[in-house]
């Protein structure tokens, strides 16, 4: 059964990695994608932990979702100041 949930996280990594590739997403699709298989990899940390028996999987797990969640603050706070900043510069001009 564990095998089944990690092939699950797995499948869905690769479907939010096809969705951010393919097509013309926007920005925010894309982060929103990426922010995903950051998500997906916290609980493939588990999930692989568990079953190999290591003593300390849920304080990698922990700590990589903490990174994950700061970088994709980071991230947002940039593409809202620089889209910000490109419409007070293409607003202004007449």
């Amino acid at each position: 059964m564990l095998t089944v949930a990690i092939l699950a996280v797995l499948i869905t990594m690769v479907l939010a990695l096809v969705r951010a590739f393919s097509g013309r997403p926007s920005v925010y699709d894309r982060l929103v994608a990426a922010n995903l298989c950051g998500t997906k990899t916290v609980l493939l940390i588990a999930l692989g932990g568990y079953s190999l028996q290591w003593h300390s999987f849920l304080d990698i797990a922990l700590l990589y979702a903490m990174v994950n969640f700061v970088g994709t603050i980071a991230v947002m706070r940039f593409f809202e100041y620089s889209d910000a900043a490109e419409e007070t510069d293409t607003g202004g001009s007449v």
